[in-house]
C-alpha cells in the first residue's frame, strides 16, 4: 500500500423481496392490531374479548397479508419471465437486430459509435448475457433478481404477527383497566420506534425521521379507534 486510502462498502442484497416483506408486515401488524385493540378495550368488554378480537385480528391480518404478498409477486415475477421469454426469442431470431438496438442504446447515452458497436457486439456473443444485459437495459429487469413470492410470504406472515401480538402482551395478565391500557400503549409506542428504525433500511430516510414517522401514525390510528370505541361503548351501555 502507498498511503492510497481505499473506502470498502457493501450493499444490502434486496432482491429476493423478504426484507420489504418483513419490515412492512411488522409495521402493518403494529399499526392494525393497536387500533383493534385499543378500539374494543375502549369500550370496556372484558380482558378476555379484547384478547379475542387481537387475536383474530392477528391471524386474519396476518394471512391476508402473506397472501397478498405471494399472490402480487407471483403475479409480477410471472409478467417478467413472460418479457423475458420474449426478449429471448427476438435474440435467437434476429440476433444482428438485436445487436443493432444495443449499440443505439449505448451510443445515445453519449458512449463513442465504434466502441458501443464493439460493446454490443462482445454482449450479443454470449446468449445469457446478451439477454440479461437486453432485459437490464430495454425493460429494466435484472433476470436474477424477480423476488421469491414465497420468501415475502412468510416473511410478511411472521413479521405481522410479531407486530400484532405486542398491543395483545398487555391484555394477557386478564385486566382491561386504564393501566392495561397504558401499558399497551407505551409497549407499542416503543415497538413503533423500533420498527420506524428499521424502515430506514429499506428507505432512503433517516432512521430518526421514520421511527418518528411510525410513532405518529400508530398514535394517529389507535387514538382515534380508541375515541370511536369510546363512544360506541358509552351509547351502548
Amino acid at each position: 500500500m502507498t498511503g492510497e486510502a481505499h473506502d470498502d462498502h457493501t450493499h444490502r442484497d434486496l432482491r429476493g423481496g423478504g426484507l420489504r416483506a418483513a419490515v412492512f408486515g411488522a409495521n402493518d401488524g403494529l399499526v392494525s392490531n393497536v387500533s383493534l385493540v385499543l378500539g374494543t378495550a375502549a369500550a370496556h368488554p372484558g380482558a378476555g374479548f379484547v384478547r379475542l378480537a387481537g387475536l383474530a385480528g392477528l391471524l386474519g391480518g396476518a394471512f391476508s397479508m402473506a397472501a397478498g404478498e405471494f399472490v402480487s409477486m407471483q403475479t409480477q415475477r410471472e409478467a417478467f419471465q413472460r418479457e423475458l421469454a420474449v426478449e429471448a426469442d427476438e435474440i435467437k431470431r434476429r440476433p444482428e437486430s438485436e445487436r443493432y438496438e444495443l449499440q443505439e442504446l449505448y451510443v445515445e447515452r453519449g458512449i463513442d459509435p465504434d466502441l458501443a458497436s464493439q460493446l454490443a457486439t462482445e454482449l450479443m456473443a454470449d446468449p445469457k448475457v446478451a439477454l440479461a444485459t437486453h432485459a437490464r437495459e430495454e425493460l429494466g429487469i435484472d433476470p436474477d433478481a424477480l423476488g421469491s413470492p414465497m420468501q415475502a410470504a412468510v416473511s410478511s406472515f411472521v413479521t405481522f404477527a410479531v407486530g400484532a401480538f405486542i398491543p395483545l402482551i398487555a391484555f394477557l395478565g386478564g385486566s382491561s383497566s386504564t393501566t392495561t391500557i397504558l401499558l399497551a400503549v407505551g409497549l407499542t409506542a416503543i415497538a413503533a420506534l423500533i420498527v420506524g428504525g428499521l424502515l430506514s433500511m429499506v428507505t432512503v430516510r433517516s432512521w430518526y425521521f421514520s421511527a418518528i414517522r411510525s410513532l405518529a401514525i400508530c398514535a394517529l390510528a389507535g387514538g382515534a379507534t380508541y375515541g370511536i370505541g369510546a363512544a360506541i361503548g358509552t351509547s351502548v351501555h
